[in-house]
């Protein structure tokens, strides 16, 4: 006889009493019996499965989230498809999607998960534990988050945090992420946004590049100057040159000579003087102060920017997922109030 116990620890294996096999993979607290009917305790494990291979679109992405061997997850779903009498899922050479019976049954999985680890958490008072990924913006999160962090975790010790950096726009359900952390304006998705700052944006050049071109005064005197250019990794167009102006948001075209994706080379080419920039004002504190970069045209600021926290709006929340959100927003929080001069 043959048992699955799913837990967190991936690829574990560990002996269970003589007479009843092996536990060949961990993924969370609840035992599959390969050779008997589901009992409770099967069927919620099935649907914590279920929901992951809708969200992945994939049966190997899913058997690698959850440690489960992919031949394991193939079994389970075919059992859930003839318990419940109907076709679950679609499945083509590159991707596996739900039909219409599936979109059905992904709801109300996801609904009984969320209102099962609601109620555990609430009477257990167990702190949040298992894994968190997180997708970020290298410099944001650097700047706001990272320095906290040894606080995050002495509080949520049972917290493992994978970050990972893309500049990119992704969905969060495909790449099997919890939370995305982004910059600036964003497309239209169904994830739910979370906004937890707003962050000024300076105008500013090296004294090397105002030297050549001359310090300019007016929105007119940009005709005569250049760019630094900063291109959207998702369609590859430069990001706009805005400024406020009597009222109004006037948009600018610009030369840009020099252009990057990334943000710390597209500083550094500000900082060598191939151009101007419009840079969020956290980011160059430092060279402002110290005269390695100018603030510019300061009486037609460019517009702010927003960072937000996005996830998924048809996954549940897990309790490590709430935490972190307000735990993240909190930082912004106090950052911002520091970088205003107000006392946290």
């Amino acid at each position: 006889m043959m048992y699955l116990l799913f837990n967190r620890h991936v690829g574990d294996e560990r002996d269970v009493p003589s007479g009843t096999g092996k536990i060949i993979s961990l993924c969370s607290p609840y035992l599959f019996r390969e050779d008997e009917q589901w009992n409770a305790m099967d069927k919620l494990d099935s649907m914590r499965l279920f929901t992951r291979i809708v969200e992945r679109r994939s049966f190997t992405g899913a058997a690698h989230d959850l440690g489960v061997p992919r031949s394991t997850v193939t079994t389970i779903i075919k059992q859930m498809e003839e318990r419940l009498g109907v076709r679950l899922l679609q499945r083509t050479t590159r991707t596996v999607r739900p039909t219409l019976d599936g979109e059905a049954w992904y709801r109300r999985c996801l609904a009984i998960l969320e209102d099962l680890e609601d109620a555990e958490g609430a009477f257990s008072g167990a702190e949040p534990k298992g894994m968190l990924r997180v997708e970020v913006q290298g410099t944001i999160a650097r700047h706001f988050l990272m320095p906290a962090l040894p606080e995050f975790f002495a509080r949520y010790p049972g917290i493992e945090l994978s970050m990972s950096e893309r500049d990119r726009w992704i969905d969060p359900v495909q790449e099997g992420v919890d939370c995305v952390l982004r910059y600036g304006e964003l497309p239209d998705s169904d994830l739910i946004a979370r906004r937890v700052a707003v962050l000024d944006r300076v105008t500013c050049a090296a004294p090397a590049y105002l030297e050549r071109y001359g310090v300019p005064q007016t929105i007119e005197d940009l005709a005569a100057h250049r760019i630094v250019g900063i291109r959207l990794v998702s369609t590859g167009n430069l990001t706009p040159v805005e400024f406020h102006v009597g009222g109004e948001l006037r948009r600018i075209d610009m030369t840009a000579p020099f252009s990057v994706t990334g943000p710390e080379s597209y500083l550094l080419g500000v900082r060598l003087g191939l151009g101007l920039a419009q840079v969020p004002r956290f980011h160059i504190e430092r060279d402002l102060a110290s005269g390695a970069l100018v603030e510019l045209l300061n009486h037609m600021p460019a517009p702010s920017a927003q960072v937000a926290l996005l996830y998924p709006r048809s996954r549940q929340l897990s309790p490590r997922v709430r935490v972190f959100l307000d735990w993240a927003a909190g930082e912004f929080e106090k950052r911002n109030r520091r970088m205003n001069g107000a006392s946290v």
